[in-house]
Order: C-alpha cells, then sequence, then structure tokens
C-alpha cells in the first residue's frame, strides 16, 4: 500500500480485503472509514475519486484500517455514531447507540405527549442517546440520566455540549432511581438495560464481545438481573397512570410481560417490535388504584 493511491482504488481495494476479514460490510466500511480520515461526506469521496492520498493520509487510513480488521467496532474508530439525528461521541466507555433504539424513544414520546412538562427518568444512559433525543424533542422536559459508570456519563456530558442540549438533561451516578424518594411522581422511566445472558456473551460477533463494556451488556443467567430488580422499584417513584419504556433482548417479551404482571403495580403492558421484526421494548403504566391502596 506504498504506491499513490487514489480515493477510489483504496476504497476498491479495502472492500475486498475488508471482505477477507470477514467484516458484514465492507464497502461500507471501507467508505466510513477513508471519509473519516479525509473529514469528508461520504458523497464527497466519489465526487474526488481520482484524488490521491498523500503520504500522512495514507499512514492515518492504514492505521484505521488495522484496527477494523482487527475487529474494533468502526464507531470506536470514528469516535462517532448517528443516532435519531444527533451526531454522538463514542468510545469503550459505553455501548454503540443502536438504530433499533430509536424504537424506545418513539414509544417514550408517545406516551407522555399530552403532557406539558413532564419529569423523566432515564437509566443506564450510556452515551446519553436516548436522553438527549427526548431532550431535544421535548425542550419543556425536566430529564435525570444516569449510569453506574463514571466514564459513561462523563461521555454523555460531552455529548450534551456537543449537541447544544447542556443543562438540558441532569446527569447521576449510580442507580438514578435511588436519587428520587418514593412517590417522586414521575412521568416516564426510559432503561435500555444489560440484557445478555452470561452464557451469551461469548456468542457476541468479536466487535461487542471484546470491545464495548461487559458491565453494560451482561444480564445474568437468563439476562433479566437487572430488570427484575428494576420492574419491582421503579412503581414507588412513578405517578399514576405513567409508564416505563424498557428495551429487551429479542426472544424476553414474554418474560417481561410475566415479571411486570406478577408485581401487580402495572396494567397496559404491551411490547413494541423494531424495524427488523423482533420484539424491541415493553412498556406499562404504573395502576391508578395502586395510588389509593
Amino acid at each position: 500500500m506504498d504506491k499513490a493511491w487514489t480515493i477510489l482504488e483504496l476504497i476498491r481495494w479495502t472492500t475486498g480485503y475488508l471482505k477477507d476479514k470477514g467484516i458484514e460490510s465492507p464497502r461500507t466500511d471501507a467508505e466510513l472509514l477513508l471519509a473519516c480520515v479525509l473529514k469528508k461526506q461520504r458523497l464527497d469521496l466519489y465526487l474526488n475519486y481520482d484524488q490521491p492520498l498523500t503520504g500522512e493520509e495514507l499512514a492515518q487510513f492504514k492505521a484505521a484500517l488495522k484496527r477494523r480488521a482487527g475487529r474494533e467496532p468502526l464507531q470506536y474508530i470514528t469516535g462517532e455514531q448517528e443516532f435519531w439525528s444527533l451526531t454522538l461521541k463514542t468510545t469503550p466507555a459505553a455501548l454503540i447507540p443502536r438504530p433499533e433504539t430509536e424504537v424506545l424513544v418513539e414509544e417514550a414520546l408517545a406516551m407522555v405527549n399530552h403532557i406539558s412538562s413532564p419529569l423523566i427518568l432515564d437509566l443506564c444512559t450510556g452515551t446519553g442517546a436516548v436522553a438527549l433525543a427526548l431532550a431535544r424533542e421535548l425542550p419543556e422536559a425536566i430529564i435525570f440520566a444516569s449510569d453506574i459508570s463514571l466514564a459513561a456519563l462523563s461521555l454523555a456530558k460531552e455529548n450534551l455540549i456537543r449537541n447544544g442540549l447542556d443543562g438540558k438533561v441532569h446527569l447521576a451516578l449510580g442507580n438514578g432511581l435511588s436519587i428520587f424518594r418514593p412517590e417522586a411522581n414521575l412521568d416516564l422511566i426510559t432503561v435500555n438495560p444489560p440484557y445478555i445472558p452470561t452464557s451469551a456473551l461469548a456468542l457476541l460477533p468479536p466487535e461487542i464481545r471484546q470491545h464495548e463494556p461487559a458491565i453494560a451488556l451482561d444480564g445474568g443467567k437468563d439476562g433479566l438481573d437487572f430488570i427484575v430488580e428494576f420492574v419491582h422499584a421503579a412503581a414507588a417513584r412513578l405517578h399514576p397512570g405513567r409508564g416505563v419504556v424498557c428495551e429487551i433482548g429479542a426472544d424476553q417479551a414474554d418474560m417481561v410481560v410475566d415479571l411486570v404482571a406478577i408485581t401487580g403495580c402495572y396494567e397496559g403492558t404491551r411490547t413494541r417490535k423494531d424495524y427488523a421484526g423482533r420484539d424491541r421494548v415493553v412498556c406499562f403504566t404504573k395502576k391508578f388504584d395502586d395510588y389509593y391502596q
């Protein structure tokens, strides 16, 4: 790779190289890596397809390519990910925001669209993706976001500043439920918890298994450790008639619905699929009857 490579030549060669390394979307990754190094949009690569790379640019690209060939996530190499039309900084401190989590945001917005200034708590906030999306769409909302990782909270703070939302979300270290007293009258709790069964972690792609934080993935024996504790504790912090939107694993819907029913605190439980047709979130609402008992 020492000759004078043009943009198009490099894209073509890199696509084949990444394909041989088992990368799922080699052409896209080749384009995004090169666009990052050259500080261009993907479209600009083809508008300047015959532009040769300088020696410095080629060296930077080779370093990035080596990381991707080693199965480091593309988003950790480029340092960013789009979510809900927000550009988020990404580091190994937190999970990479997934497109399917936008379904959680959609359901959350639907749950509070009739409330003028909703009080919202986002648990396991990571990069802050969900909290930032809600802050963007609900400028009058009062939003708290928590995580047990200080590094993740620092990343969320950077993303608030980057997207002009600093001050719109209040960050808290630890289990966010504990910062609110019982009967705190929250209008909405959103949560994207760790829900991968411990035994399934070894089966995840190397991009996830080797690079994303295990603490944000490992949900215990059946993947439900966090959720079991959460559904029992959340009701005490919710205003009657207000609810929860919780992301789940694709095969966990029935188990989570049963867990919610066992508490006796909720009603209106339903699931929502993502755009790939997989169960993705469970929504449930605190009973009014529970408030008067």
